[in-house]
């Protein structure tokens, strides 16, 4: 299977010939190749075209040397995201799925927007609900522009949950969120697409929520809320896949040995049956030793086969 079957496969629940893999964002490309993506600002003045070759053929050589199955490409809104979707495609054919991010849901809001947002949703719900009704338009602009560059996965990365839970109470959630989720779920996979919805966070209280959104996967199942992806397996396994979910935190404080006790953990709980795509619970951040990155992939390597 190529690398993209083994995805699919993974993402339909299915089970692939190896666990596939991937990151959200894979922020350590300086410390594997000793190059780096330039600033899509540069765009003003080497032009698009520069910009997003160097960029697509750097985010092609790095993924494809850690045989990711989904390229996750990120970039800022308009031309040069097109662009960039279109010449990643042009780059690897079908041999991997090409995701982009797509989630037009309310996230957390900032510190300083909390208070505003909390009065507003409680002062003028109608109002809240019209605004995420005119988010969906653009959502399924995105999708239609979007696949129509290349792209075949969108993940959908609005944060909903803290350390300790929602930010919104799960009955919030189901009125001003959830229908408007599942709205994206349904557009992305009505255009033949894969979706993969992110949130950090205690997700506990609105797991059942998100899953009857019906998207393909959920990511990231964060250990450091106290999520246990052994348990999500159990639970709701059979209706979506899961992506995780390798302690973010003990890859930057832990111990060798904390930190393949992680790796094993989510590998041992979650590839049986299939359904299953191995990454962090985060992703592999700007600051994380690439040593401790490379020993979670090497293990990947070793354990992934069926």
């Amino acid at each position: 299977m190529t690398p993209r079957e083994n995805a699919v496969a993974a993402l339909e629940l299915r089970v692939p010939e190896s666990v596939p893999t991937f990151e959200l964002e894979f922020q350590l490309t300086q410390e594997l190749l000793g190059r780096e993506h330039l600033p899509w600002e540069e765009a003003k003045t080497r032009g698009v075209a520069a910009v997003v070759e160097h960029n697509a053929d750097l985010l092609v050589e790095t993924l494809g040397r850690l045989e990711y199955s989904i390229y996750c490409v990120g970039a800022p809104s308009g031309e040069i995201r097109n662009a960039m979707v279109k010449a990643v495609r042009d780059r690897v054919g079908d041999s991997v799925l090409v995701s982009v991010h797509g989630d037009f849901t309310f996230s957390i809001p900032s510190g300083e927007k909390m208070l505003e947002f909390v009065y507003w949703l409680a002062d003028s719900p109608d109002d809240a609900k019209e605004h995420s009704k005119r988010e969906m338009e653009r959502m399924h602009a995105h999708v239609e522009e979007m696949t129509a560059a290349g792209a075949d996965c969108f993940h959908l990365c609005c944060d909903y949950c803290f350390n300790d839970g929602p930010f919104l109470s799960p009955d919030m959630f189901a009125e001003f969120i959830a229908p408007y989720l599942a709205e994206e779920c349904k557009a992305v996979r009505d255009a033949g697409a894969y979706c993969i919805k992110h949130t950090d966070g205690q997700i506990m209280p609105i797991i059942d929520q998100l899953v009857d959104a019906n998207p393909h996967a959920l990511h990231s199942l964060d250990p450091m809320a106290g999520v246990d992806i052994a348990e999500v397996k159990r639970a709701w396994g059979d209706r979506v896949a899961l992506c995780g979910n390798v302690n973010c935190a003990l890859l930057q404080t832990g111990t060798d040995e904390e930190v393949l006790a992680s790796a094993s953990y989510c590998m041992e709980s979650c590839k049986p049956g299939g359904g299953y795509i191995y990454c962090t619970s985060n992703v592999a951040f700007k600051g994380m030793e690439l040593e401790r990155y490379t020993m979670i992939h090497d293990y990947w390597k070793r354990e992934r086969q069926y």
